[in-house]
């Protein structure tokens, strides 16, 4: 005779809210806790993110910032889909411990995934561990293929430097001087990436008050910028590590310049630290940041949806951060 088993269906994908926030931070807390430990860091805790980091990626997201609850009305799941005008990506996504294995991961990769192409994006991606072989087998048989590593690479920040190149902070212009910039850096990106549009999250960043756009000309043009996080990123957090979400460059040579310039612009903000998302299809780039003192402190596996491909750049270097 079976025991009668309590219906363990999930309600989504339903909008998230800032009114979630709580919700979301504890299912993904515990559930990356769980992952490092059933990858053998059994000692890591992750801890709650900013609420200000989490406000900013749902208004990123807008309707694509999906959850699901379970019987009890609790958070059980969410995917925070974002789309960047054709550059489309999820995370964070986590489904709790307890309702693992049960079919609603694959649910909330789909739902995410149907949405970005509905929006008509060209390029569908998500990052994960590469020591997580699990994962990546799932998100395989979903049709994603595994590309190149993300290195999360730092360098320590001594102090202000009197020789570093000159920068221009985006939240420090007139609306009329910032409005020419944002047009400028919106060309500046298509013409490496057609039809890729970081201007949401310029703007999110500057009005959440998370941090800055610093930008380096050459001859009066434009020629990188960084769009960058001081906000902690964890809750109680300290402004100890300044963080690269989208950078752009003309040459490997100018990415060095407009690092220089964000280390510089950290300095002044007592930040001791940044960091940087290098994406290892980009070799002379690696080797630059390498040869400028760089060291790797993390790696992700970067996937794409099989005919969703990041583009090949014919020059210049773009690197978009599939984190928030």
């Amino acid at each position: 005779m079976r025991m009668w088993q309590p219906e363990r269906a999930a309600r989504g994908p339903l909008p998230a809210t800032e009114k979630d926030i709580a919700g979301l931070n504890r299912l993904f807390a515990d559930a990356f806790t769980d992952r490092y430990r059933r990858d053998g860091l059994v000692g890591v805790r992750v801890p709650f993110l900013n609420g200000a980091i989490w406000r900013y990626a749902i208004a990123d997201a807008g309707e694509g910032a999906m959850l699901w609850r379970d019987e009890s009305d609790k958070v059980v799941a969410f995917n925070i889909a974002h789309k960047s005008g054709t550059e489309g990506w999820m995370g964070p996504l986590a489904v709790r411990p307890d309702r693992q294995l049960a079919g609603l991961g694959k649910e909330i990769v789909i739902a995410a995934a149907d949405w970005l192409k509905a929006q008509g994006v060209t390029t569908l991606g998500l990052e994960t561990m590469p020591r997580t072989v699990d994962n990546i087998g799932f998100y395989s048989r979903l049709g994603f293929v595994p590309g190149f590593l993300t290195l999360t690479m730092t360098r320590e920040v001594m102090r202000a430097q009197e020789n570093a190149p000159a920068y221009e902070l985006l939240g420090a212009l007139e609306a009329k001087e910032r409005t020419a910039r944002l047009q400028e850096i919106g060309r500046f990106v298509s013409a490496l990436a057609p039809g890729f549009d970081f201007s949401r999250e310029v703007e999110l960043t500057l009005d959440f008050a998370l941090g800055n756009v610093v930008s380096v000309s050459n001859g009066g043009r434009l020629s990188g910028f960084a769009l960058c996080h001081s906000a902690p990123l964890a809750e109680s957090g300290t402004r100890d590590e300044l963080r690269v979400l989208k950078i752009a460059a003309s040459s490997a040579e100018t990415l060095c310049t407009v690092l220089e310039a964000v280390s510089n612009w950290a300095a002044s903000q007592n930040i001791r630290r940044v960091a940087v998302r290098c994406q290892t299809a980009y070799q002379g780039a690696y080797r630059a940041l390498i040869e400028c003192g760089f060291r790797v402190r993390w790696s992700d596996l970067r996937m794409t949806m099989t005919g969703f491909d990041e583009p090949r750049l014919r020059e210049g270097i773009l690197w978009s951060n599939w984190e928030i």
